[in-house]
């Protein structure tokens, strides 16, 4: 499985928990301000790389790349918000996180790549 395939499929599965949350977050929280913020940046990661390997350059590639791992620093800081302000639990809120984390990790490593071989 190639990395590309890999980020793919974690970034799709983490925007469909995030959806998820999303809904939890306005139906049983009544919380509007960080649930809008965090789909829009937690949904993002997995559109941009996946308009990322389908880019029409090495350059595109790259600067896709780069936005999703800008909207998983952001989304991981929504996350660590609605943790510390009991929006969600600890467990729930750590899950989602170490998603976030893995995926950012594989978008460093990926752009790493793409910058060395430009």
């Amino acid at each position: 499985m190639s990395a590309n395939s890999i980020i793919l499929d974690k970034s799709l599965r983490f925007s469909a928990r995030i959806v998820k949350l999303y809904k939890h977050l306005i139906k049983e929280k009544k919380e509007t301000v960080i649930s809008k913020q965090i789909i829009r940046s937690g949904t993002s990661i997995g559109a941009n790389a996946n308009e990322a390997i389908y880019g029409s350059s090495k350059a595109d590639f790259i600067a896709k790349l780069q936005i999703s791992l800008k909207e998983t620093a952001e989304t991981e800081y929504w996350l660590r918000l609605l943790m510390l302000s009991d929006y969600i639990s600890e467990k729930e809120g750590m899950s989602l996180l170490d998603d976030c984390l893995e995926i950012k990790r594989i978008l460093v490593s990926t752009l790493k790549t793409a910058k060395n071989n430009k």
